[in-house]
């Protein structure tokens, strides 16, 4: 049976694994998984999942989970970006349940929290170059390009939606 529910602190290192996982499947990197973690954790890369709590659910968001049988396949969240306006973060689902409807069930209920908290629009920045799987998701559910807000990474793009 397919949940969508709140993250729980022991959790935590299992969601980021299922993160890690995905994002070496759709970056292709080099070397091994183990590697590739070991790397982006020294750089830093996943530290708001540090203090989840205090980056989340404290900073006017929440953190979902899309499990399946008790194993956590799926992650998303939002939090607070200004005023009125909420970030996606941490949109990730496991490469072999894509296809099947979880993504959309995992953002309808992103969707559902942030007008909840009172939110008027949600952003995102992703990668346009290899994310395009990602980018062609989120356009269907209506966000569209807006200037990038965070970094100056040329291939990252934003977008927002109304809610």
């Amino acid at each position: 049976m397919i949940e969508i529910r709140p993250i729980q602190t022991h959790e935590i290192e299992e969601a980021r694994h299922v993160i890690f996982t995905v994002a070496y499947d759709v970056f292709k990197e080099a070397g091994s998984l183990e590697e590739s973690i070991a790397l982006y954790s020294a750089k830093g890369v996943l530290s708001d999942m540090d203090d989840v709590q205090k980056n989340y659910f404290e900073n006017g968001g929440i953190f979902l989970l899309t499990v399946l049988d008790g194993r956590i396949i799926g992650t998303g969240a939002i939090r607070s970006l200004e005023e009125d306006v909420c970030e996606l973060k941490r949109m990730w689902l496991l490469p072999e349940f894509h296809g099947k409807g979880l993504g959309y069930r995992m953002m309808q209920e992103l969707f559902k929290h942030a007008r909840e908290m009172g939110y008027k629009a949600m952003r995102l920045q992703t990668d346009r170059v290899i994310q395009t799987r990602a980018v062609a998701f989120y356009t269907r559910l209506g966000f569209y390009e807006i200037p990038a807000y965070e970094g100056d990474d040329p291939e990252d793009m934003a977008m927002e939606t109304i809610l």
